[in-house]
C-alpha cells in the first residue's frame, strides 16, 4: 500500500524504501544533471573544466571520509596520509612495476585499503578526540615518510607521475566525442566524474545494506549495537578500509591528472579541506558529499577571479592586504565553523528545505 501525495510518496513497504529514486521528478533530476555533466566540458573554458577535474578528486576522497565519519562515526584527521599512499602507490605501479590503467588505480586503492586495514584497529580501542589525535599522528608520520623516502618520492622536490589513463587502442587524453577531439581537461573531466559517479553509487547501495546499517548503529550508540549482535572489530575496520581505499583512489586520479606530486600536496591543511567539504556538504550524506568538495572546491578560483575588486586583498599582500591564499585558508576554518553552528546538516539540508517549500505549496510554512 503506498500513500501518493504532491510529488511525493510515503514508503509504507520496506522494497520501497530501498528504491533509489522514488519520483518521476527525482529520475528527471538525475537525467538534467548527466545532461548537464556531459555538456558541461564543451561549455566551460579550459580553466572552469580544471577546476572541475579537481572538484571531481575531491569529491572521491570526501565520500570516503564522509563514509567513515558520518556514517561510521570515527572522526579522522588522517585523511591527507592516505591520499598521498594513493598517490605514491600510483608513482610505483606506473614507474617501475609498469602497470597499466586500471590496474595502476586498483593497486593503489588496495594499497590504501590494506594500510587503512592495518590502522583500523585503534578505532577499536579509542574514540573521539583520542581517534582524532592517532589520526593526527598518522599525518605527521606520513610527512616523514614522504619527505625522506627520495628513491620512491623524490624528497621535496616531488616526482614526476606518469600515469596514462588508456586501454588498449583507447586513450582518454587523445580520444573524440560526436566527431570532435577532446582535450585533456575534457577528456579527465569525464573519467573523473565516472568515478566520482561508480563511487557514490557503490556508496549508497552500501549504506542501505545490512553493512551500512551496522555502520550506522555503531556511530549511534556502539555499546548497543555490539549488544544486538554487530561486530565492532569488523564493521570498524571495515569502515577505515574502505574509507582509506577512497582516498587513495582519489590520490591515485590527483597524481595522474597533476603528473608531479610533492609532500607539500599531503599535508594537514589538506586533511581540513576534506573535512570543511564534509561538513558545509553534509555530514551523513552522499549528495553532500559531492555538494561539498564542488563548493569548496570552486570557491577559492571565484575569490580569485574577484580579488582585484574586493578590499584588503591582493595577489602579493602588499599594502596592508592578505594574499587569496591566506583568505583561502582563513576561510576553510570559518566556513566549518559558520556550518556546524547554523546548519550542522549542510548545503543538502538547505536544498531539502527549498524542495520541501516547493513540493508542499501552497501549504508551506
Amino acid at each position: 500500500m503506498r500513500l501518493k501525495l504532491r510529488n511525493t510518496r510515503i514508503s509504507t513497504t520496506y522494497a520501497h524504501d530501498l528504491v533509489l529514486w522514488r519520483s518521476w521528478w527525482a529520475r528527471s533530476g538525475i537525467a538534467l544533471v548527466v545532461a548537464g555533466f556531459a555538456a558541461a566540458p564543451f561549455v566551460l573554458s579550459n580553466y572552469w573544466t580544471t577546476v572541475l577535474v579537481y572538484a571531481g578528486i575531491a569529491a572521491v576522497g570526501t565520500l570516503g571520509l564522509n563514509l567513515l565519519t558520518g556514517f561510521a562515526g570515527q572522526a579522522s584527521l588522517g585523511h591527507a596520509f592516505f591520499f598521498g599512499v594513493g598517490a605514491y602507490a600510483t608513482v610505483v605501479l606506473t614507474g617501475s612495476a609498469h602497470w597499466p590503467f586500471p590496474l595502476w588505480l586498483i593497486g593503489a586503492a588496495a594499497i590504501g585499503g590494506f594500510i587503512g586495514g592495518c590502522v583500523g584497529p585503534a578505532a577499536l580501542r579509542l574514540r573521539g578526540n583520542y581517534l582524532v589525535i592517532v589520526s593526527l599522528g598518522l599525518v605527521i608520520v606520513g610527512q616523514h615518510v614522504f619527505e625522506h623516502w627520495t628513491s620512491v618520492t623524490g624528497g621535496l622536490t616531488g616526482t614526476p607521475v606518469r600515469a596514462a589513463v588508456a586501454v588498449g587502442g583507447l586513450d582518454l587524453t587523445t580520444m573524440s566525442l560526436f566527431g570532435r577531439p577532446l582535450a585533456r581537461n575534457q577528456g579527465y573531466f569525464y573519467f573523473t566524474w565516472i568515478v566520482v559517479a561508480v563511487i557514490a553509487f557503490a556508496t549508497r547501495n552500501l549504506l542501505r545494506s545490512r553493512p551500512g546499517r551496522a555502520l550506522q548503529a555503531i556511530r549511534d550508540r556502539d555499546l548497543a549495537a555490539e549488544v544486538i549482535g554487530v561486530s565492532l572489530v569488523q564493521y570498524k575496520v571495515g569502515a577505515f578500509v574502505v574509507s582509506s581505499a577512497y582516498a587513495a583512489c582519489a590520490g591515485a586520479m590527483y597524481a595522474s591528472y597533476a603528473r608531479y606530486v610533492s609532500p607539500l600536496d599531503f599535508t594537514l591543511f589538506l586533511s581540513i579541506q576534506y573535512i570543511a567539504m564534509m561538513v558545509v556538504g553534509g555530514v551523513g550524506s552522499v549528495a553532500g558529499s559531492i555538494l561539498g568538495a564542488v563548493f569548496l572546491t570552486a570557491l577559492p578560483r571565484v575569490i580569485e577571479s574577484l580579488s582585484a575588486s574586493l578590499p584588503f586583498i591582493s595577489s602579493t599582500g602588499g599594502g596592508g592586504g592578505i594574499t587569496v591564499f591566506s583568505l583561502n585558508q582563513a576561510m576553510f576554518g570559518l566556513l566549518i565553523i559558520v556550518f556546524l553552528l547554523a546548519e550542522p546538516r549542510g548545503l543538502i539540508e538547505i536544498w531539502r528545505r527549498v524542495k520541501r517549500y516547493f513540493l508542499a505549496w501552497p501549504f508551506s510554512y
